[in-house]
């Protein structure tokens, strides 16, 4: 599904990716988790092709993201609010992404009746802007529109950060449906250990540029991740 060979980034005369090889099989869910500044929206950014490397590259379905086009097609992904059009109403915006996707108005309302308890009756029919609503709720419109796409590959950046214990639950739950029961690739960053662990069947551990740990999530996991970045921040 996704691999990536000799991928370097480098700003200022410093290196803030550097991955040799990596490869995420079909239907995998990976949690990528590191200190900030480790790199991480960096090399979604680059797995995205919004920005280029100074080497390597990244293929998706064996089709690299820079001469190709076909994986937008099956990619979804929401790194910040800035994907999001914010002068657009949510309602606005879900049958602008629906109508890219050849969805009717109809369609559109059917699948979003499906995560009233995800929007918390906090996004739809309020008469509010995007760029009005809170940074947690712009996190619902991102991640309901990523969705509605009903993508082969979901890519989200730090989904969890500013959302409310209630709702960062309901998306894991929503996660993990997507994950077991779709088959859908997913790759999710997150400074919460306890969530990404509890979502995720695999773990990458990247600090400053490079991942310097793969791990298999079992029972242990958590308290091994715990214990690095315990030792870190002493």
């Amino acid at each position: 599904m996704i691999e990536i060979k000799d991928l370097k980034k480098v700003y200022s005369g410093i290196t803030v990716v550097n991955v040799p090889h990596l490869e995420i099989k079909r239907g995998e869910s990976v949690g990528l988790v590191g200190n900030n500044g480790a790199g991480k929206t960096t090399l979604f950014r680059l797995m995205l092709d919004l920005i280029r490397p100074e080497t390597g590259e990244v293929t998706l379905n064996g089709e690299n993201v820079v001469a190709h086009e076909n994986w937008k097609k099956y990619t979804a992904s929401y790194l910040d609010e800035g994907f999001l059009i914010d002068y657009l109403t949510p309602e606005e915006y879900f049958y602008f992404i629906g109508g890219l996707h050849q969805q009717s108005r109809d369609h559109v309302d059917d699948f979003l009746s499906g995560l009233t308890e995800f929007f918390n009756g906090e996004i739809l029919k309020k008469g509010k802007y995007i760029r009005d609503l809170s940074k947690g709720n712009q996190c619902k419109v991102g991640v309901a529109s990523c969705l509605l796409q009903n993508p082969e590959l979901l890519m989200l950046d730090e989904p969890f950060a500013n959302i409310d214990p209630s709702t960062q639950f309901r998306l894991k739950s929503l996660l993990k449906d997507l994950n077991k029961n779709k088959g859908v690739t997913t790759l999710i960053s997150s400074h919460d250990l306890n969530h990404i662990t509890d979502v995720c069947e695999r773990i990458l551990l990247m600090e400053k540029g490079a991942i310097i740990k793969d791990i298999a999530t079992n029972s242990s996991t958590l308290s091994e991740l715990e214990a690095y970045f315990g030792v870190e921040q002493l």
